[in-house]
This record gives C-alpha cells, sequence and structure tokens, in this order.
C-alpha cells in the first residue's frame, strides 16, 4: 500500500447473500467501526446531510464519542444518504486497499436491506420505486397524469403530499404518451454511411427514465449517433433496479441485472456496445451489478462493453471524429456533472462533449443539486435538498449562461428549482434544464 493511500479506490462485492450481511448486532457494530473513523476525519462534512447528522449526534453525546449515541438514532444518518457514491470516490482516504476499508454508501444500503427484511420500508415508498409499473400506467393518461402533478396545481398537489409524501413544490417527472421505444420503431433513424465512425454498432439501453418521462433525450441521442454513422437498436426489457437499490431490495435488483444483460448480451456478443441514457443506470450496468453478482460472467462482459451517451460521443469525436461540425450556439452553457457520473471516474464528459460546439463558452458546476433520486421530492427532505443544493444553484445562477444543462434529469429539476429560489431580478433562470446531448443536436441541426 503506498503511502498516503494514493491508489485508486476498489470496491468489494457486496455480501448480501451473506447470513451476516443481516444481522442486527453485527451490522450495527460494523456502522460503529466505519463511523469512528468518520468522526476522527470529518473530512465529508459538506457533502450532504448524512456526515452533519452523525457528527451532530456524537457532538451532542455524553461522552462527544460514538460510545454514548444510540443505535437507534443512526436510522436519521442513513436516511439521508441518496447513494450519491460521492464520500467513497471523491472524499474518503480510507476507502479500499486502505486497510480501514470504508464504504460508507454500501454500508448505508445494508441498513436499507436490514429495513427492508424488517418491514420498514413504507408502501408508498416501495411503490415509487416500480418504475416500470407505473411508466406503463401513467402512459394511456400522460396528460391528466402531468397536469395533476404539475406544481401549479395548487388544488391537487396538496392531495398528492398526503397520499404519496412527496412535496408539494417538489417537481416531479412528466409522462409521455409515447415511449422511447415506440417512436424508435415508429422513425426509424437514417445513419450516414460517409461518416467517419462509420462501422460503429451501438444497442441503446432506454432506462426507464428516458423510455417513459424524457423520450425527447433519447431521439437527440439517437440522431446524433446515426449523424456519425453509429448504428442503433434500442432496447428496453427493464429499470436497472436503482430505485430499489436506494431501498435495499437487492434481490429484486439482481432480478433486474439478469434480465437486462439477457436482453443486452446477446447483441455485445454481435459486436454492438451498449450505450445508456442516464449517468445512474450506467453506473448500474458497470459498476454496481458486478459487485452484486461478482460470479455472473454475462454481466462482467455487460460491464465493459458499456458506455454513458457522453462519453459514448466523446470517444467517437477522439477517435474518429464528428461527421459534421456543429454550429455555435447563441449563448454559453452551464453544465452541471451529476454525481453518478462522477462516480463512474470518467472526467468531465459532458463538459468535454459541449465543448465540441465551437465558440462556446462552457462553465462546471461541479456540486450535488441534492436531489438524490426520490430522496429529495419527499415532503422531509424537499427543503433540505435544496439546501445541500444551493452551492450548486448559486454558481449556476453566476455562470449566467443562456443555457443550463445537466447529464442527470432528476438532478436538472431540482437545479432549475434552487436557481428559481435564489434569482434575484434580473438573474436568468432556465424554463428547463436538459440532457447536454440535447444542445448537441440542436447545434447539429443547424448544418441542415
Amino acid at each position: 500500500m503506498a503511502e498516503g493511500s494514493l491508489e485508486a479506490p476498489e470496491r468489494h462485492p457486496v455480501p448480501w447473500r451473506d447470513p451476516d450481511f443481516l444481522d442486527e448486532e453485527k451490522l450495527d457494530a460494523e456502522m460503529r467501526r466505519q463511523f469512528d473513523v468518520c468522526h476522527g476525519c470529518r473530512r465529508c462534512h459538506n457533502l450532504c446531510d448524512s456526515f452533519p447528522r452523525l457528527f451532530d449526534l456524537i457532538d451532542e453525546s455524553e461522552s462527544l464519542e460514538l460510545d454514548t449515541v444510540s443505535s437507534e438514532d443512526f436510522r436519521g444518518v442513513v436516511d439521508a444518504c441518496t447513494l450519491c457514491d460521492m464520500c467513497f470516490m471523491t472524499k474518503c482516504p480510507y476507502v479500499p486497499p486502505h486497510e480501514f476499508n470504508l464504504d460508507v454508501p454500501h454500508l448505508m444500503l445494508r441498513y436499507r436491506a436490514v429495513q427492508r427484511k424488517k418491514g420498514e420500508i413504507g408502501f408508498v415508498r416501495r411503490q415509487l420505486a416500480e418504475t416500470d409499473r407505473n411508466g406503463r400506467l401513467a402512459a394511456p393518461v400522460a396528460p391528466l397524469a402531468n397536469w395533476a402533478t404539475d406544481t401549479g396545481n395548487t388544488l391537487v398537489r396538496p392531495v398528492v403530499e398526503a397520499a404519496t409524501g412527496i412535496h408539494r413544490r417538489a417537481a416531479v417527472p412528466k409522462f409521455h404518451g409515447k415511449t422511447l421505444t415506440m417512436r424508435a420503431r415508429a422513425t426509424p433513424v437514417s445513419v450516414n454511411r460517409d461518416a467517419p465512425a462509420f462501422g460503429r454498432k451501438a444497442v441503446v439501453y432506454a432506462t426507464c427514465f428516458v423510455n417513459y418521462n424524457d423520450p425527447e433525450t433519447g431521439e437527440d441521442a439517437l440522431e446524433i449517433l446515426a449523424r456519425n454513422g453509429v448504428e442503433t437498436e434500442v432496447v428496453y426489457p427493464a429499470c436497472c433496479g436503482m430505485p430499489k437499490f436506494e431501498h435495499g431490495d437487492i434481490e429484486a435488483v439482481t432480478r433486474n441485472a439478469r434480465r437486462v444483460a439477457a436482453a443486452l448480451i446477446p447483441w455485445v456478443e454481435e459486436g454492438y456496445d451498449v450505450v445508456a441514457l442516464t449517468p445512474s443506470c450506467t453506473l448500474m450496468l458497470k459498476f454496481e451489478w458486478p459487485l452484486l453478482l461478482p460470479e455472473d460472467d454475462d454481466l462482467r462482459r455487460l460491464s465493459e462493453a458499456s458506455w454513458d451517451i457522453s462519453q459514448y460521443v466523446v470517444d467517437i469525436a477522439r477517435k474518429e471524429g464528428l461527421a459534421d461540425e456543429p454550429k455555435p450556439l447563441d449563448g454559453g452553457v452551464t453544465v452541471h456533472l451529476a454525481c453518478h457520473a462522477r462516480a463512474q471516474n470518467l472526467g468531465q464528459k459532458a463538459a468535454e462533449l459541449l465543448r465540441l460546439i465551437p465558440d462556446t463558452d462552457v462553465q462546471v458546476v461541479e456540486r450535488c443539486s441534492g436531489h438524490g433520486g426520490s430522496w429529495g421530492m419527499m415532503k422531509e427532505n424537499f427543503d433540505t435538498a435544496l439546501k445541500i443544493g444551493q452551492p450548486a444553484a448559486r454558481r449556476a445562477l453566476q455562470a449566467d449562461g443562456r443555457w443550463v444543462v445537466s447529464e442527470c434529469p432528476l438532478a436538472g429539476d431540482h437545479l432549475r428549482q434552487g436557481m428559481e429560489r435564489l434569482a434575484g431580478d434580473g438573474e436568468h433562470v432556465p424554463e428547463h434544464v436538459p440532457h447536454p446531448i440535447r444542445l448537441l443536436a440542436q447545434a447539429c441541426r443547424r448544418q441542415t
């Protein structure tokens, strides 16, 4: 081990099938071991609300140490974790291969798995995680669903809040009657056979969010790939399981992993790359699934073949070159880097993507939006989520670009709401915070 733990972080497989994993006494002992290291370091104090809650518990205890903190109080620390992975990837000096072997996100996952075993994950939270079912049910009545959940609907949103616990002011995803898979079948894209990257083949994993809630981003991604000679197929067998992962339902995540892999591996065997359209889903394919089922060779191969859409387009630009140079946009761009994109250790691929557009001033916001999946929508978390995202929102306002984009669609909506709250007279708040691929597609269309 190099002095100072200078090696790259290493993630160990999650031993969720080991009987000790769900043993409450052993879990408590491990939480106290890891939290004691956190207490002695406190480097993560400003990442999220989990660590301040932990440190407050210790500082307000009788001994000022963990030994006089009740284990029951750990629940509040866990509830504030969004599984963003930033403590593991960017802050903690004690992650493996360091001998202290800290992995706080997977520790929180273990706690939630125990909560689930005990029936402590609420019914509504479990239903919100059924993204495929919810998408299928909402699609036929999309206009009605979107009307009812609009933040401006002061009659219905209080009722929604009472029924679901989702804060009445929290922006929630919109639904579409025609999913991305439907649109791709109805209007196939024409591949540019003269493009330098012609010959590449990619199977596009639509993801539940893009498929049901944001198909326009998928259409723009398919257009960019086709312009650059990439033959594509859109496949969506099931959700990656991230919403259920957040609630500790590891068994359901592994079922989805095997189902998705069964659909995608035949394409990989035919020489196709796998391109996912949201960073959380790419993170699951690349890293989390193989850690849950390390013996599954299909998941390993799928991990090696998977790309984030921004990463993939930047790779084309670097290796073959784009088919056409995009035209400049009117105004600068502020790009928010999603935590789950940063956790993939790819570098600032969204910013690199936007810098492919000539004469475009690109400002980067590399702070958490505060959203954290469904966490930031909930009544008990919404104001805290806005507080956590305040530095990112303030930075986006100060950048004063015409466009604000984010790789994470939920983070984008939350960031916009944070900007709205902070904005003073004359400060620009965008109506929408899209994925960066949408701006690239807009810039490329100016060719024609």
